[in-house]
């Protein structure tokens, strides 16, 4: 869950700080003798749904991870587009434009920020909001308006044909038509908007495609003569 940089360096993670300026892949390979390549999280997930999932068959798709501090990765022309930096789909940052849409505040059901902040407490909320509690159904309201905006940047930005749309709001019921509702307001032209069809497997299923990429292109690597 952050910015990798060419050879397999950590350039930025704000989930794991410490972990800013590692060169993760190098002490990989060392360590286990093998190759070793690293992907963003939201990068792997768009390659998994595209191989085999909700994507399957599309060019031009932007997979959104919705989470503590939500990512995106997206594919032009069925290509993985990461940005000059690696940075490319970072719309975590995007709260930055409003210090009120962080996620402790928006998904807070007490007025007081959300601690912990972590996944067993927004589950917490997600199923109070399911079982019909006032407070919580009005946090999950603001997750799921904060999420238009960031679907929404990207949709303006990118013009995908697919939004696949993963993470903690693939279960809930009312996200896709929120998002069709609100992006018909926002953009010139709606793309289709679909739930992950690999759950919480998008992630791990892109990094083994990732690898078989990997292997199949030095397998039929043409050599050309000295």
């Amino acid at each position: 869950p952050g910015i990798v940089g060419a050879g397999g360096s950590v350039r930025l993670c704000t989930a794991l700080p410490g972990w800013t300026g590692l060169p993760l892949g190098e002490r990989l390979r060392e360590l286990l003798g093998v190759p070793v390549l690293l992907e963003n999280d939201a990068n792997a997930a768009v390659l998994g749904e595209r191989w085999s999932g909700t994507a399957v068959g599309c060019g031009d798709v932007v997979m959104v991870l919705a989470g503590l501090s939500p990512g995106a990765g997206s594919l032009i022309g069925g290509r993985l587009h990461r940005g000059h930096h690696g940075a490319a789909g970072e719309i975590g940052a995007l709260h930055l434009l409003g210090r009120e849409l962080t996620p402790e505040h928006l998904l807070s059901t007490t007025g007081e920020p959300l601690h912990p902040l972590d996944e067993a407490a927004v589950a917490a909320v997600f199923a109070l909001a399911r079982s019909g509690d006032a407070r919580a159904v009005a946090a999950v309201e603001r997750f799921t308006q904060r999420l238009v905006h960031d679907v929404t940047a990207l949709v303006l930005a990118l013009d995908p044909e697919l939004v696949v749309i993963g993470g903690w709001a693939a279960g809930l019921d009312d996200v896709l038509t929120s998002l069709r509702r609100e992006l018909r307001m926002y953009c010139l032209w709606t793309p289709r908007i679909e739930l992950s069809a690999l759950g919480e497997a998008a992630v791990a299923t892109g990094a083994l495609r990732l690898a078989l990429d990997h292997v199949e292109a030095e397998l039929f690597e043409v050599s050309t003569p000295a």
